[in-house]
């Protein structure tokens, strides 16, 4: 197809450090909420690291990044996303002083993107609060969470200021609602957690975000700062008023997070729903001021659509993908049930672009499936896999139709460009890469890395600027 895809855009892939780093006790790293979580972000939490946790050792990264990032470069990577694990800097969280040894991983890391001229995209908060700041402070709750990620946020900004440009302050900063000790490392229970507590913990995300904005952009003007949503694009199951009022108001609880980011203030759909629910916050003047400090740019993860009723009936029938709905009828669904929808993305960006008018940039989207390794014809292990060249070729057509139709998008790095254990499961199984790394769930495998059929076909995608996609 002709390329509508911009000079300059930014190809890459995208990981993060508690999924693929491994040496989780290494060189003076503190334990964070990951390392007690051994079934994945929605299961059972334990009192400390268990032999079954997938995410101690990851794929060893920490040990092996050049030879990984020799791959990427050969892919012919443009960016590349990764996370900071901010335990490695300080372990436990609340610490004054930070870990050198920790800081000084990141600065070879960064050095070997150089070499290759890969742009570095860092996610400072990747599902990796310190396990300290969980179980002493409830995470997120607790407004003193707010200086101890400040100081955090100025070390790395002022130690890397001349060496990464791109900075996402919280990953899916959304997910707090669905997942809020992954997400926000607040260790009370769901079943006893109030929603004034649960809103406040959003809240105090939202001021440390805008503050690292802030900070961010006086340590270094140059540094383009972006906030990280969930997007998943909500569809009414009929054309029902009613499904339509669902639909805009399922919409909006994810909307809020990115609303806030851009436009520096609570919208009032979130004042009514507050009011409305009996939540009461804390909001400070100061807070409010902070706020105002708005991103460069909207990044996101896509991987599923919506699907919203107000019938019980229906909704009782049967639920859609991880984060609720219900299901499309009209759409298939990967191994783990993520229903496949590469037209949604045209929509979503779509409407960030509409709602905003700021650049975008998709910093994951990719299929988890089971891979089989075979013999290649040149004699070297490999994967036949087609179905994962089928998603993102489909994806990447629907993101060129966004493109034509004058949204202003920034780059995609595919999620999980190099195998790593799975943030919702913590399985090694469940697989992204175009890269095969030889590593099961019982913890056997070489930690070997072999190319897979999609390694090539996203290089030609990369050297042809999207030229090389086929429109069905």
């Amino acid at each position: 197809m002709q390329t509508v895809f911009p000079k300059g855009f930014l190809w890459g892939g995208a990981t993060a450090a508690n999924q693929y780093e491994g040496a989780y006790n290494v060189d003076g790293k503190g334990l964070s909420v990951q390392d007690v979580t051994p079934q994945g972000g929605f299961g059972p939490i334990t009192d400390g690291p268990t032999p079954d946790n997938m995410k101690l050792e990851g794929i060893d990264f920490y040990h092996r990044y050049k030879e990984d990032i020799a791959l990427f470069a050969e892919m012919g990577f443009k960016t590349y996303r990764t996370s900071i694990a901010w335990t490695r800097i300080f372990p436990n969280g609340d610490e004054t002083e930070p870990n050198e040894a920790g800081l000084q991983f990141y600065d070879d890391l960064f050095d070997e993107l150089a070499k290759y001229g890969i742009e570095p995209l860092i996610t400072l908060s990747h599902y990796e609060t310190p396990l300290h700041l969980a179980r002493e402070y409830d995470g997120w709750v607790n407004r003193k969470m707010i200086g101890f990620y400040e100081n955090y946020v100025r070390t790395v900004f002022t130690r890397y200021k001349d060496k990464v440009k791109y900075w996402l302050t919280f990953n899916e900063i959304n997910s707090i609602i669905h997942a809020p000790f992954m997400s926000g490392g607040i260790a009370t229970p769901p079943d006893q957690l109030s929603k004034s507590d649960l809103y406040q913990a959003c809240h105090h995300e939202l001021v440390a975000s805008a503050l690292a904005t802030k900070i961010g952009h006086e340590i270094n003007p140059d540094f383009k700062i972006g906030c990280m949503v969930i997007a998943m694009p909500t569809y009414p199951l009929t054309s029902h008023p009613d499904d339509i009022i669902a639909v805009m108001e399922a919409d909006r609880q994810n909307f809020f997070f990115s609303d806030v980011h851009v436009r520096g203030a609570y919208p009032g759909y979130m004042k009514r729903y507050f009011r409305e629910h009996g939540i009461e916050l804390n909001i400070t003047p100061e807070d409010e001021e902070i706020l105002k400090n708005t991103v460069d740019f909207v990044s996101f993860s896509y991987y599923m659509s919506s699907t919203e009723t107000a019938d019980p009936t229906k909704r009782a029938a049967g639920e859609g993908n991880i984060l609720g709905g219900i299901h499309n009828p009209y759409l298939e669904a990967s191994e783990w049930g993520w229903q496949i929808d590469p037209k949604g993305l045209r929509v979503i960006l779509n409407t960030f672009w509409d709602r905003y008018q700021k650049p975008l940039f998709i910093v994951e989207n990719g299929l988890g499936a089971v891979d089989q390794l075979v013999t290649g014809e040149d004699g070297q292990p490999t994967v036949n896999d087609d179905y994962r060249i089928n998603y993102l070729n489909d994806h990447l057509v629907q993101v060129a139709e966004a493109i034509a139709d004058g949204v202003d998008l920034m780059g995609y790095t595919t999620w999980g460009c190099i195998d790593l254990v799975s943030a919702s499961t913590a399985e090694l199984k469940k697989r992204y890469g175009f890269i095969y790394v030889d590593r099961h769930d019982d913890g056997s495998g070489t930690l070997n890395r072999y190319k897979k059929k999609s390694f090539n076909w996203y290089k030609e995608v990369i050297a042809t600027n999207g030229a090389s996609l086929v429109q069905k």
